[in-house]
């Protein structure tokens, strides 16, 4: 476990919430369950059949387990999920059929607050994970759109923060505008100094480097540089750079010798959502990273999407993740 997971535990277990795990069917959810609440990370309900459950031989004491094909409470959240989107053509009937699957269930207890966050998508994709979480609990006010980050440790590294990064946008927003990438900047920034306890020093990533290139995809990134700077003139922010310009500090002095934060970022904001996902997954698999993620920003309240290749590992740090998200949006 990397020092950044230790501390993030450690942080989550101060102030103990309440995660929904859905995907109890999934024997990876049950072994990271049994993980966080053996570890003191936070409280636990898994979705999931009792006796299939207990099928597996895993000790369930301590999480709390609801079947969302037969829960007391179905009925109470198909009312309120009807209310929610009976103005987009929902009916009473086919919400009651909504709360019996594990991620509208999961969803609707986190929006009446039976639970804190939520996790998934080791089974389910990241667009069902998301689209049910969108519908109902919606952004959080100011926000203008929803993206997703992963966190990077890197082994042994001289960057960034102690070879801790952020990597955004690597899952969510396929296409990002100009104004997308400065909120996706901004967001980013604010989820490193929550989560890494660390100054952001964020970079907007092209393949170019102050003017070394040109192009219409190169001006977009220039553009959102300058929207970032009159959002949030506060924030330590540059672009646009080159991968190496940006978190190698001599390459940095000379690619862009007038920038006052080249060569020290922590917070890479990717061009597009292609290679924002191939530069993590390089980093994880050559670079031996850790990586967790995708963490979701922007919602109103914290659900996290997990890749389906995710390990229990994988699951209870992004649990942990999302308890220490639920701490700070309180």
């Amino acid at each position: 476990m990397s020092n950044f997971l230790e501390q993030i535990c450690a942080r989550a277990a101060a102030d103990i919430q309440h995660i929904v795990l859905p995907e109890g069917g999934d024997r990876r959810t049950l072994d990271a369950a049994r993980a966080v609440v053996d570890g003191n990370i936070a409280k636990v309900t898994v979705l999931a059949n009792l006796d299939e459950a207990a099928a597996t031989g895993i000790d369930l004491s301590g999480i709390n387990i609801v079947d969302p094909t037969s829960s007391p409470n179905n009925e109470r959240y198909a009312e309120k999920l009807f209310e929610l989107r009976k103005a987009k053509g929902l009916t009473l009937e086919d919400a009651q059929k909504m709360v019996q699957n594990e991620l509208y269930h999961g969803v609707m207890m986190v929006y009446l607050d039976e639970a804190d966050g939520m996790v998934a998508g080791a089974v389910n994709s990241t667009s069902d994970v998301l689209r049910c979480s969108l519908q109902i609990l919606k952004t959080a006010p100011g926000i203008a759109i929803v993206s997703a980050f992963f966190v990077i440790v890197v082994p042994d590294c001289e960057y960034g923060h102690d070879g801790t990064f952020i990597f955004a946008d690597s899952a969510l927003v396929q296409h990002p505008s100009a104004d997308d990438l400065s909120e996706i900047a901004i967001a980013s920034a604010g989820s490193f100094e929550s989560l890494v306890q660390a100054t952001p020093i964020v970079a907007m990533l092209s393949h170019s480097t102050m003017g070394s290139a040109k192009s219409p995809s190169i001006d977009r990134v220039v553009e959102a540089t300058q929207l970032v700077r009159e959002k949030a003139p506060n924030l330590a922010v540059d672009g646009e750079m080159q991968l190496d310009a940006a978190i190698v500090p001599s390459v940095g002095k000379s690619k862009a010798p007038n920038s006052e934060f080249a060569g020290q970022a922590n917070v890479l904001v990717f061009p597009d959502l292609d290679s924002g996902n191939i530069g993590y997954k390089l980093a994880q698999r050559l670079g031996k990273a850790e990586a967790y993620g995708p963490i979701t920003q922007g919602l109103s309240k914290p659900v996290n999407d997990l890749s389906r290749g995710a390990t229990a590992d994988d699951i209870v740090g992004v649990t942990a993740i999302t308890a220490v998200q639920c701490q700070a949006r309180k």
